[in-house]
């Protein structure tokens, strides 16, 4: 049997709850970027009255997990995920593409 390491988090304090709510809304308001996925790994944030899937805080900073558009660049929507999140918490930022939607979100760009 497969070893697996199950990694347990502190609830976050409330100014760490409400910078994931801001990168949250930060990702989500990036061109070509459908949805926050919590993917393989179950990449989460636990805040007091909510999950925000998609988004954990690391040692280096943040990992962000993102379903993206079809018809949006890659690279160009990664790094423009990098920068938005970068914009509000300074620091190493993580993105995996978890899955490409075939269509974009009525409200997106």
């Amino acid at each position: 049997m497969g070893s697996q390491t199950l990694r347990l988090r502190a609830r976050p304090s409330p100014v760490a709850s409400q910078r994931v709510e801001v990168i949250a809304q930060a990702v989500l308001a990036t061109p070509g970027v459908q949805a926050l996925h919590a993917g393989k790994e179950h990449v989460v944030t636990y805040l007091p009255t909510r999950q925000v899937r998609g988004i954990r805080e690391a040692e280096h900073g943040y990992e962000v997990h993102v379903v993206l558009a079809r018809d949006c660049s890659l690279l160009i929507t990664v790094e423009a995920v990098r920068a938005a999140v970068q914009a509000v918490a300074p620091g190493r930022v993580d993105v995996t593409v978890e899955n490409v939607a075939a269509r974009r979100r009525a409200n997106s760009r």
